[in-house]
């Protein structure tokens, strides 16, 4: 537990490996026991979070928690004040921080109010890849530290990446909906409607991260010719991956399959686009299940009715949940799922557990390892040593 300010009388000291360290005297001098409010819903629950705590710090630990059930998943995220992809409100949120030390969420609303009406905050974790729903210049300005939980979804991304390649190079889930609906598409074994496998075919992923790098490794085992672009890529481990990196245009060019697993940033908005889209090889699939900005939707219909597309596989979208008369419902060889790229139990219990190991850091003084404003603890260290 660590003090915004700096103590003229030495509480706040730095240890030999640099790590902030709590003395006996801070709690002589009004440090309370940290109350923890564990804002979860209805995926990362507040019982997983506060499971994850307890599991790090001691049985005799004098940590307390509140509890905050967010509507999401049920309710879809969006903007809440000036945060996006956020669930819950603002009063609910601030009413339940009453006396919290440390906030852990992943979907709660962190705007510049909650900041102004929360003084004693110290720590908010989020536990998600990256913290969208905090106003982080906000939280800075009031000497919150913010951390986060990379590669938390990663394995469960990756995966359903893959089916989702799958079901739609082979009508998967086309030809159950048909079938059960009386209809037997034997055609669908006609030369002309066949599907393509994975294995041999030349798959390009646009974005190397930690889901990325896993899905390359699945088509490696499939016998995939694997291209990527990302330039903030490491060549030589991508190398090593046995992928090629290329330039956006030669992979759109020569991929048969694209699969997007870019972050969403004001440089990748739009990253294809119509311009783009035209470049890809006559039947390819397409498939998006990482941020619907990255993907402009409005060329898709036109694109798969004249079969430049061959199928197109979309977990995520432009508005979410898509309108009633959005055109790609009506559209050829479309397979759609609601968001569910990161949905299993795993990445649940991974979420609560990376930003819980960061809490047990900070409660022993120590750096967390996964900063957003590292700027604030700086701030702090350099106090301390002061």
């Amino acid at each position: 537990m660590l003090d915004k300010s700096t103590s003229s009388d030495g509480n706040l000291l730095t240890s030999g490996n640099g790590a902030l360290a709590v003395t006996p005297a801070m709690c002589q001098k009004g440090f309370e026991m940290p109350h923890i409010l564990a804002a979860g819903d209805l995926f990362v629950t507040p019982s997983l979070f506060i499971d994850a705590v307890k599991a790090r710090t001691s049985a005799a630990a004098d940590v307390s928690f509140g509890e905050l059930t967010l509507p999401w998943p049920i309710e879809p995220f969006g903007p809440v004040g000036s945060v996006d992809e956020a669930s819950g409100d603002v009063p609910s949120l601030i009413e339940a921080m009453a006396g919290a030390e440390i906030v852990v969420t992943q979907m709660a609303p962190f705007t510049a109010e909650v900041f102004e009406s929360a003084p004693g905050l110290r720590l908010i974790s989020i536990c998600r890849g990256g913290p969208v729903n905090v106003d982080l210049e906000a939280a800075t300005r009031a000497g919150v530290i913010v951390t986060y939980a990379p590669g938390r979804n990663a394995v469960a991304a990756a995966e359903f990446a893959v089916g989702l390649m799958l079901t739609a190079m082979r009508r998967i889930v086309i030809a159950d909906s048909e079938l059960k609906n009386g209809a037997w598409r034997g055609d669908y074994y006609s030369y002309e409607n066949a599907g393509s496998e994975l294995d041999g075919a030349t798959v390009g992923l646009i974005g190397y991260g930690a889901i990325g790098r896993i899905v390359a490794r699945v088509l490696n085992a499939f016998g995939s010719n694997v291209l990527t672009y990302d330039p903030y890529a490491d060549a030589e481990t991508v190398k090593d991956d046995g992928v090629e990196l290329v330039e956006l245009s030669e992979l759109l060019r020569r991929s048969s399959v694209v699969s997007l697993h870019a972050r969403l940033t004001p440089e990748t908005h739009h990253l294809l686009n119509a311009e783009n889209l035209s470049l890809l090889p006559r039947g390819t699939v397409l498939v998006n299940s990482a941020r619907g900005g990255l993907l402009d939707y409005a060329p898709l219909p036109a694109l798969l009715a004249s079969g430049q597309l061959g199928a197109l596989a979309l977990d995520v979208y432009d508005i979410e949940p898509p309108p009633a008369d959005w055109p790609l419902f009506d559209a050829p060889n479309v397979v759609l799922s609601p968001h569910l790229a990161g949905a299993t139990k795993q990445t649940a219990e991974r979420a609560a557990n990376i930003v819980a190991d960061d809490i047990a850091l900070y409660l022993r003084g120590e750096r967390p390892r996964y900063v957003a404003n590292p700027a604030v603890w700086n701030v702090l260290s350099a106090g301390s040593r002061s």
